[in-house]
């Protein structure tokens, strides 16, 4: 049977196609963004309780009340301002689903929405799957800071979308109010809604705080917020996430996630809402642990060819390796696979248009064992290539 592709150009995600070729060469994987130690045996505990107690049917569309009223105390805590649960909060199969369903409630035919590489590969199919047109900037790297003049010269009459990520995944790089300041003076007065993906909220370092579209008066008024207990809970098999939104907006994206995913796996939204009605401090200390393994790996690798670039948030950490080699990143990354039993990320599949840059992303979200072994792998392949060309 033969038919058009809607994405012909779209292949498997380069995360997929990393922790294979490590599957397939016997590599030590910290490319994927997952944690390798366990969760909070209370959270695993809440999760027998609530599967014991029978509440292993369809949860409603929403989410569980219970985990709305959660999340509204939690947005309360982390940005000054209650949400309604019943019409601002909305639970979502992970941030990814709370994404696909923004941008479809929001882009039409012809319109466009403006994101910025390098981008989370999830972002543009999302667009075009909407018959929408994306617009992609550039954040020059090793800074990835924002060029507000160049997104003032690409705005247009067909805009209707502007999405943020900050923390950015895979930059490592941290919006600021400023940044926030200047989106909201671009969009005054357009009929433009941003959708922020905030997922790594509770992951800055060397104490920045987290600039949210929730916190900001004008922002929140026209913006799709998305987060993830994946992220915060270090549990991200659960796929739980959830979108936070005005009641107009939360009305549309609702109209999407219903005849998407419908409802998200009860017994994981029970166990959630009782671990936090327990464990209020529960996202607190996430800036000071991950911390804490971003100068683990930077020291580990200090020096060794693989020099560490700042990192200002998210669980990753970007290593430059051009002292090293000038080879592209995809094929230094796969040679990495081969020679080194590393399975790292490139920065480049997430470009349009890539710069020139020799950059890699490794995830510290692992045991301390985990990235000590990573690291040693790496410095043995730098001592016994000093000098790759």
């Amino acid at each position: 049977m033969k038919f058009d592709s809607k994405l012909p150009d779209v292949g498997t995600t380069i995360f997929t196609v990393m922790s294979r070729r490590a599957l397939d060469e016997g590599a030590l994987n910290i490319g994927q963004g997952f944690p390798d130690y366990a969760i909070d045996p209370r959270l695993a505990s809440a999760l027998v309780e609530v599967i014991g107690e029978g509440r292993n049917q369809y949860a409603p569309m929403e989410g569980v009340v219970e985990l709305r009223e959660q999340i509204s105390a939690k947005l309360e805590t982390s940005y000054g301002r209650r949400f309604d649960p019943h019409a601002e909060i909305t639970v979502t199969c992970g941030g990814t689903e709370a994404l696909y369903d923004a941008i479809q409630a929001v882009v039409a035919p012809g319109d466009e929405a403006i994101i910025f590489d390098p981008a989370y590969d999830a972002y543009e199919p999302a667009i075009r799957l909407a018959g929408g047109r994306c617009i992609r900037i550039g954040l020059p790297p090793p800074a990835f800071h924002f060029d507000w003049d160049e997104v003032r010269q690409r705005l247009s009459d067909r805009t209707r979308l502007i999405i943020v990520n900050s923390p950015q995944n895979p930059s490592c790089s941290v919006a600021d109010r400023a940044d926030l300041d200047a989106l909201a003076a671009l969009i005054r007065g357009r009929p433009i809604t941003v959708l922020a993906d905030e997922v790594y909220e509770h992951v800055l370092y060397d104490g920045r705080r987290h600039a949210s579209v929730l916190a900001h008066p004008e922002l929140r008024e026209c913006s799709f917020a998305v987060f993830s207990f994946g992220k915060t809970l270090h549990a991200t098999g659960w796929r739980v996430g959830y979108c936070v939104a005005p009641p107009e907006l939360t009305r549309e994206l609702r109209k999407v996630h219903q005849f998407n995913t419908f409802s998200i796996a009860a017994p994981l939204q029970y166990a959630i809402a009782r671990y936090l009605a327990g464990n209020r401090e529960a996202w607190t200390g996430l800036s000071a642990f991950f911390q804490a393994k971003r100068d683990l790996l930077a020291g580990l690798l200090q020096g060794s060819g693989f020099e560490p670039v700042p990192a200002a948030g998210t669980y990753f950490q970007l290593v430059d390796y051009g002292a090293l080699s000038a080879d592209a990143d995809v094929d230094f990354a796969d040679r990495l696979i081969r020679e080194a039993k590393i399975a790292t990320i490139p920065l480049s599949p997430f470009y349009a248009a890539p710069p020139k840059m020799t950059l890699l992303r490794l995830c510290i979200a692992k045991q301390d064992a985990t990235l000590e072994a990573a690291a040693a792998r790496l410095r043995a392949f730098a001592q016994s290539h000093p000098a790759l060309g």
